[in-house]
C-alpha cells in the first residue's frame, strides 16, 4: 500500500479509520484503526444510476419471490397480476407471456450481475399494456388506395 490517509473521528465516533491506497492496482481499503487494523472494509465506488438499477432490480426480485413463493394459488399470471396491476390491460395469453419474459428475464440478470436486462423487460410489459389500456391494439392499419393532394396552409 503507498499511500495512507487517516481520518480522525468525530465527537459519534470511538474509532478512527485508517484508508490505504494501492499504487498498482489502485485497490483501496478502510481499516478501523481502533482494531488495530485488522478489519477491512471493500470500498465500491458506482454511479447513481447502478445504484438506482440495482434498487430496482432487488425491488422486482422481492415482488416476484413474494408473487411466487406465497401463493400458491392458480397460474404464476395470475398471481402476478396481484402484484402488478397493470398487467390486467394485457389478454390472457400476453399476461402469460409477460409473467414467463418476466421470470426469465430476473433469472438472467441475476446471473449476469446486469440489472438493466429486468428492468428494460419489466418496463416493455408495462408500456405494452398502458398501449393496450390507451385503445392502441394491432387492428390492421386501413391504406388509402389513391393519395389525397392537400393544400398548402
Amino acid at each position: 500500500m503507498a499511500l495512507a490517509t487517516r481520518a480522525t473521528p468525530s465527537a459519534s465516533q470511538d474509532t478512527s479509520l485508517a484508508v490505504l491506497v494501492d499504487a498498482e492496482s489502485g485497490n483501496l481499503a478502510v481499516y478501523d484503526t481502533g482494531d488495530q487494523l485488522s478489519s477491512t472494509f471493500t470500498l465500491v465506488i458506482m454511479s447513481q444510476r447502478e445504484v438506482d438499477a440495482r434498487a430496482k432490480l432487488l425491488q422486482l426480485a422481492a415482488d416476484l419471490i413474494i408473487t411466487v413463493t406465497l401463493d400458491d394459488e392458480g397460474t404464476l399470471a395470475t398471481r402476478m397480476v396481484q402484484k402488478f396491476e397493470w398487467m390486467r390491460a394485457l389478454s390472457t395469453a400476453d399476461q402469460e407471456a409477460c409473467a414467463r419474459d418476466l421470470i426469465h428475464a430476473a433469472r438472467a440478470s441475476f446471473a449476469t450481475g446486469q440489472a438493466h436486462l429486468a428492468l428494460a423487460e419489466l418496463t416493455s410489459w408495462r408500456e405494452t399494456a398502458a398501449a393496450v389500456a390507451a385503445g392502441l391494439t394491432g387492428l390492421p392499419v386501413e391504406w388509402l388506395e389513391d393519395p389525397a393532394p392537400a393544400e398548402r396552409p
